[in-house]
């Protein structure tokens, strides 16, 4: 039986969009940070990575290096790991943590202890300004569909 789920909804209350195909991201590797109930770690925050936040991530035991990972990636990161980068961070401008595509985060990442003042702050040009620019062409997801569940450590 299939099960479906509602069209995900990005943090500035509009349809999600795709944030990367290559690498192929999200939790569900279709490209989209978008979250369901089988996704423990929150995948729905789309930054960019950055070599601090690989080095902090790989500090508290999950290596994304090991995936294939690297600095300038576009990938949808565990709400959890993202907000403490953001609470080590020494300053707005701290590459630890990694910034943020409003138009490509998925709404979940706000009940899950990260505010919307927390992703504006780190948020990428142009979507500081209110942009929601676009790295990827906007495809709206088809509700019920899934790719391929990724499997990570955290």
């Amino acid at each position: 039986m299939l099960t479906t789920y509602p069209s995900p909804q990005q943090v500035l209350k509009k349809p999600l969009a795709l944030f990367s195909q290559k690498p192929m991201t999200g939790f569900y590797r279709d490209g989209y940070c978008r979250v369901g109930p089988e996704d423990g770690g929150n995948h729905a925050v789309a930054g960019v990575l950055t070599k601090e936040f690989l080095d902090f991530s790989a500090s508290r035991g999950n290596n994304l290096r090991s995936i294939g990972l690297e600095p300038g990636c576009k990938w949808c990161l565990c709400t959890a790991r993202w907000k403490e980068a953001m609470e080590a961070a020494k300053g707005k401008d701290d590459p630890v943590v990694p910034k943020v595509f409003l138009h490509a985060t998925d709404e979940s990442a706000l009940r899950n202890g990260i505010t919307m003042e927390g992703l504006k702050k780190f948020a990428a040009e142009p979507e500081a300004a209110g942009g929601g620019g676009s790295l990827e062409r906007k495809i709206p997801i088809q509700p019920g569909t899934t790719g391929g569940i990724a499997r990570e450590t955290h």
